[in-house]
C-alpha cells in the first residue's frame, strides 16, 4: 500500500502528534508498505527532501513564536503536487488540521483517492494561544463545528482514546470513529537496553545525588502541561521537611520554562529543582532513566505517549486524575492519581513508604496493561482503518 501522511509537526520538533506521526511512519515502511511524509521544515527554508528515498518533504511555512515556534506552511505546493501524482498513493492519512492538513484532502481530491483523519489535539484547549482570552468561547464554537465538518469530510476517521470519542459524541459527531492508541517501541525505553555508564554520566551533570528520589516530568514545558501545579505540590511535600533527599527534574522546553524557573526560586526550592531543557528526542529514553518516579499534571491529553514511555521505561506514574488514563492507571496496583497539589504532596510523603517489592509489582502491572500499545498491534489497527477506506472510495 502507498499512503502519504500530512501533518504540520515531525521530529525533531518534541510533542505528541509529532511522536504518533513518526511511529507511524516506521511501522508502515517497516512492514514493507510505502509511506511518505509531507510536513513542515523546522528551519523554514524552501522544500527539503530528506529519510530514506527522499520520503520525508518539508515545505516551508511561517515561525509562530507564540505557538511553541511552530511553522505554518501554506495550504498548496505545486512541486509537492507533482511528487505525489508521480508516487500515486493508494490513500492520505491526515494528522493535523493547519495549512499542511488542508493541502492533505486538497492531493486526495485531486487524485480521487481515500482520506483517513485523526483527531490528535483537544483543540479547544489551545484556542488562548490564539484568541488571548478575547472572544474565546466563539473561537471554541467554531472549532466544534470544524471537527464536525472533518468527521463528514474524511473516508474514515480516528480518535486515540475512547475520552476523544466521548468528546467527539458531545459536540455533535455523529461520524463512526476508530480508536486507534499510537504504538510504542517499548524496548526503546527498556533500563536493559540502556547504557549503564551513559546513565550514570548524565546523573552526574546534573548532580543527581545517587540516594535520592527523583521525580520526573518529561513533556513540552507548556501552560496545558499544568507543570506549575507540579512545583507547588513539590513545595508543599519538601516544607515536611522529608527525611529522605529528593530532586525534581524536568526534562524538556516550551514557552512557560522561564516562568518556571522563577516559581521555582519564588518557592524557595531551586536547589532541589532541575531544568534540563529541550533534548533531542532520540535521547528521551535515556532522560527517563533520571527519574524514579513520573510525575504528570495535564489533563489536556488525548491519549498520553509520554506516560506510556515512562511505564516502558520502569518508572511509577503519579498523574492528576484524568479520564483518559483509566485504561492506563489503576489507582494504588500501576500508579497513583491525585487530584490536585496537596493531594500530590500528601502521595509523594507516600511514595516515600513505598517498599522497593511493592514498588516492582506496581511496574511489572503496569507493564502488563501497556501490552496492547504495542507497535505490532498499532499496525494492525490502522491497517484495518485503511482497509475500511479503501473499501469505501471503491
Amino acid at each position: 500500500m502507498k499512503v502519504v501522511l500530512f501533518s504540520d509537526t515531525f521530529p525533531p520538533e518534541r510533542n505528541g502528534v509529532a511522536t504518533s506521526c513518526r511511529s507511524l511512519y516506521r511501522t508502515l515502511r517497516k512492514h514493507g508498505d510505502t509511506c511518505y511524509v509531507v510536513t513542515t521544515n523546522p528551519e523554514g527554508r524552501g522544500i527539503q527532501r530528506e529519510g530514506e528515498d527522499g520520503s520525508i518533504i518539508r515545505l516551508p511555512g511561517i515561525l509562530l513564536r507564540h505557538l511553541y515556534n511552530y511553522r505554518a506552511a501554506t495550504f498548496y505546493s505545486p512541486s509537492t503536487m507533482k511528487i505525489l501524482k508521480e508516487l500515486k498513493p493508494d490513500l492520505v492519512h491526515i494528522q493535523t488540521d493547519a495549512g499542511i492538513g488542508q493541502f492533505g484532502f486538497l492531493v486526495a481530491r485531486s487524485l480521487h483517492i481515500p482520506t483517513v483523519y485523526t483527531f490528535h489535539t483537544m483543540v479547544e484547549d489551545y484556542t488562548y494561544y490564539v484568541t488571548r482570552g478575547v472572544f474565546d468561547r466563539a473561537a471554541k464554537g467554531i472549532v466544534r463545528t470544524y471537527i464536525r465538518h472533518m468527521s463528514l469530510t474524511a473516508n474514515e476517521f480516528i480518535t486515540p482514546s475512547e475520552k476523544i470519542r466521548e468528546y467527539m459524541r458531545t459536540i455533535g459527531v455523529d461520524a463512526h470513529m476508530n480508536i486507534v492508541p499510537t504504538g510504542t517501541d517499548f524496548s526503546l525505553f527498556d533500563p536493559q537496553n540502556i547504557s549503564k555508564e551513559e546513565i550514570r554520566e548524565l546523573k552526574n551533570r546534573y548532580e543527581i545525588p545517587r540516594e535520592a528520589l527523583t521525580f520526573l516530568f518529561l513533556g513540552r514545558i507548556a501552560k496545558e502541561k499544568s507543570v506549575d501545579l507540579l512545583l507547588r505540590g513539590y513545595a508543599e511535600f519538601l516544607s515536611t521537611k522529608p527525611k529522605r533527599e529528593t530532586r525534581f527534574v524536568i526534562v524538556g522546553g516550551g514557552p512557560a520554562l522561564e516562568e518556571l524557573k522563577s516559581l521555582s526560586m519564588e518557592l524557595g526550592i531551586e536547589n532541589n529543582v532541575i531544568f534540563t531543557g529541550a533534548v533531542n528526542p532520540d535521547v528521551t529514553p535515556l532522560y527517563y532513566q533520571l527519574g524514579d518516579i513520573f510525575l504528570s499534571a495535564s489533563i489536556t491529553e488525548t491519549q498520553g505517549l509520554t506516560f506510556q514511555e515512562a511505564i516502558a521505561a520502569h518508572l511509577l506514574l503519579v498523574a492528576r486524575y484524568d479520564d483518559a488514563l483509566l485504561e492506563t492507571v489503576k489507582d494504588g496496583e500501576t500508579g497513583f492519581f491525585y487530584v490536585d497539589e496537596h493531594d500530590l504532596a500528601l502521595k509523594m510523603q507516600g511514595l516515600l513508604l513505598l517498599s522497593p517489592s511493592k514498588k516492582k509489582e506496581m511496574e511489572e502491572k503496569a507493564l502488563e496493561i501497556i501490552e496492547p500499545y504495542s507497535m505490532e498491534q498499532f499496525y494492525k489497527n490502522i491497517r484495518r482503518v485503511y482497509d475500511r477506506a479503501l473499501r469505501k472510495n471503491w
